[in-house]
């Protein structure tokens, strides 16, 4: 998607932001999977949180620069909503046992 994206400084700048936060989220993942203790377990699950809702914000600013990519990048933006949903779950679900 991003490489789809018109090459200006502005997209050059967003596209950048979601592409960070967008592959934080599997790195986190990966590691939170990877952890020994329930609490850091939490700790990266949060952080994958954050950058599912960090990616949806930076994916909104894609789309309100480049209107004609609405309909490209609004399954994107879903995808990043739901994970925001999912790790929102895995938290509350650590947090009960």
């Amino acid at each position: 998607m991003v490489d789809a994206l018109p090459r200006n400084r502005t997209n050059f700048r967003l596209a950048d932001q979601v592409v960070r936060s967008g592959t934080s989220i599997g790195a986190n993942y990966r590691e939170a999977n990877e952890t020994e203790t329930k609490k850091d377990f939490k700790f990266r699950t949060r952080i994958c949180k954050k950058e599912a809702k960090e990616t949806a914000y930076w994916l909104d600013l894609v789309i309100e620069k480049n209107p004609g990519y609405k309909q490209r990048i609004s399954p994107l933006l879903s995808e990043s909503v739901e994970f925001v949903k999912i790790f929102a779950a895995i938290i509350r679900n650590v947090n009960s046992k």
